[in-house]
């Protein structure tokens, strides 16, 4: 997997937090100055499930104008690669050979899910009954990691 180190600087970006049930989504401005939430994409089950992801994706990259995509890659506290890492690298490949133009960045994405459930406390809002915006808040925390990381180095 060819890992392009850096991603447009002057279009919108699309954050993914993939998961087995929910997939977060959160897309920055053009400017990369701002960071909101997208609803979160349920996962489909059964032989449509692919079509169905490729064509919510298409529709967002299209209407929002992306120009590159943040993955969350799933990696232990140890620096291992985590359980779901396999089947969010198979997600990287499908989404590759679907949009072979787009750029996607693997990021490393530990502790997004507790940050933004910390986050989502400090909103006064109860993590456990609301899923789904954890993992929107974990998206953007993967974009606002990226792109701190990308200020940070000067890039």
């Amino acid at each position: 997997m060819q890992q392009q180190h850096r991603l447009p600087k002057d279009a919108p970006l699309l954050a993914i937090d993939y998961g087995k049930k929910r997939i977060g989504l959160a897309y920055c401005d053009a400017s990369q100055t701002f960071v909101f939430g997208l609803p979160t994409l349920e996962q489909q089950t059964g032989s449509t499930k692919q079509a169905q992801l490729l064509t919510a994706f298409a529709t967002i990259i299209a209407e929002k104008q992306i120009g590159g995509v943040v993955l969350g890659l799933p990696v232990n506290m140890d620096g291992t690669l985590g359980f779901m890492a396999e089947t969010v690298e198979a997600f990287y490949t499908l989404l590759q050979t679907a949009h072979p133009n787009l750029p996607i960045y693997l990021l490393d994405e530990r502790l997004t899910s507790k940050i933004a459930q910390q986050e989502l406390r400090r909103q006064g809002i109860v993590p456990s009954r609301n899923k789904g915006l954890i993992d929107q808040q974990a998206a953007k925390q993967l974009l606002e990691d990226y792109l701190r990381s990308c200020q940070l180095q000067g890039i």
